[in-house]
């Protein structure tokens, strides 16, 4: 997930996203709507052709996530 987001965006879309790692495209897969409270964030989809620019490990992040928070129907 991205927040802060000031530009419109539709899933689908491609978004090219820079960290100090490089930069690499990802699928826009879901966009909170306007005036919630998600409003400015959307869901991310790595590309299979695109390079891991995150020094995180998901896998060890899922271990704390809360089921239900972050999803698109939330």
């Amino acid at each position: 997930m991205i927040q802060g987001l000031r530009r419109q965006l539709r899933p689908g879309q491609t978004l090219e996203v820079q960290s100090d790692e490089g930069k690499a495209q990802y699928r826009v897969v879901w966009v909170g709507r306007i005036g919630s409270r998600r409003e400015g964030e959307v869901g991310v989809q790595s590309l299979p052709s695109e390079p891991d620019i995150w020094d995180v490990n998901l896998a060890r992040c899922s271990q704390f996530a809360v089921p239900g928070v972050g999803t698109a129907s939330s």
